[in-house]
């Protein structure tokens, strides 16, 4: 045991007990002293795991012991307390100035009270989808608009709108009432005119 070792894990517990203290109930906080694998655990603020002072490293810290080379920081990784509940982890290795591990600061954060927040967010945010999904939008639409949703039809099978097939005239005065084209002033009337066709045609298309 050296001073600097010593100082090292002096400090390491004052940020231990910072950051547990600022997240209770949350994130558990454990400071290892990685010197003596066997009996590690030096200081634990917001205990969520259940665990003592005194006790071993976990494989992890053991790892870390083992080569120098181990990351300084793992992130984020999963975990899960003893009873089951999921935790979200992160663990960040202290050297000393001979480039040795002496200490780690482990963080579990408890991600499973957050469970009911984001089922209820899920609930929330659910449409329900009938046979026939409804088309919204929350603007009003435009005779122009109309004009450029029924070239841009007609241009993708390769026709001008007055040359399509009777089934895709019908397809497109479908497809532009869902969409509530035929809602805005004089539409039917403006797309009989674009399709080549009456007034007449373009409701019976609706109707079969």
């Amino acid at each position: 045991m050296t001073v600097e070792d010593e100082l090292l894990l002096r400090e390491a517990e004052k940020i231990t007990t910072a950051i547990g203290r600022m997240f209770p109930g949350l994130c558990e906080v454990v400071l290892h002293d990685l010197r003596d694998p066997d009996h590690s655990l030096r200081a634990i603020e917001n205990n969520l795991s259940g665990r003592t002072v005194g006790e071993p490293a976990t494989e992890l810290g053991r790892a870390r012991i083992q080569d120098p080379d181990f990351p300084a920081v793992v992130q984020n990784y999963p975990n899960r307390f003893p009873d089951g509940r999921a935790v979200k982890s992160t663990s960040i290795g202290i050297k000393n100035s001979s480039g040795a591990y002496v200490a780690a600061i482990c963080l579990n954060l408890d991600i499973s009270v957050f469970d009911g927040v984001v089922n209820g967010i899920s609930r929330l945010i659910a449409t329900d989808e009938g046979e026939r999904p409804l088309h919204e939008t929350l603007r009003a639409r435009t005779v122009e608009e109309l004009h450029g949703v029924a070239q841009d039809f007609a241009a993708r099978r390769g026709r001008s709108p007055q040359a399509l097939t009777t089934a895709d005239k019908r397809e497109l005065v479908r497809t532009l009432e869902a969409q509530g084209f035929l809602q805005v002033k004089h539409a039917v009337r403006t797309l009989a005119g674009i399709l080549g066709v009456s007034r007449a045609t373009v409701y019976n298309h609706l109707r079969t």
